[in-house]
């Protein structure tokens, strides 16, 4: 398994580990569409993203990798201040399991959540959902090639 692989699967679980124990706790996916509903704790969206910086480092040859990963929130809720109260929630629990261990197990060298960016979310035929995307920064270094 390449080295960004390994980082995106250790930031899902990471992320499955960490929130289970929220009640209700939200459905955490990787590379998913978002479903027609969304569950009552959430629904938390882990994207492959992309490689940011490829940075050589000489004798060996190595490489160090700054890629970009995203997590997305989506919750529904009754009434706009229900939303932004779930989904404040769950921004800071991402947050809290990121900061805890930043190698995510020694998958990385270090992890950093960035700034949020919030939508607004209509389904055809369902209630209002509230919606954020944290970008998630994953630095790691590899041997010989990018791709490894």
């Amino acid at each position: 398994m390449s080295a960004r692989e390994t980082a995106i699967a250790a930031l899902h679980s990471r992320l499955v580990t960490q929130l289970v124990v929220r009640n209700p706790a939200p459905l955490v996916l990787r590379g998913e569409t978002i479903p027609q509903r969304i569950p009552a704790g959430g629904l938390v969206l882990v994207r492959d993203g992309e490689t940011v910086e490829e940075t050589p480092i000489l004798s060996p040859l190595a490489w160090q990798i700054e890629h970009r990963a995203e997590v997305e929130i989506t919750v529904a809720g009754a009434t706009p201040a229900a939303r932004n109260t779930l989904l404040d929630a769950l921004l800071v629990d991402v947050a809290a399991a990121i900061t805890a261990n930043r190698t995510l197990g020694g998958a990385v060298e270090w992890t950093q959540p960035g700034s949020v960016a919030f939508e607004d979310v209509e389904f055809e035929g369902a209630a209002a959902a509230r919606a954020a995307a944290i970008p998630v920064t994953l630095w790691f270094t590899v041997a010989g090639s990018p791709l490894a």
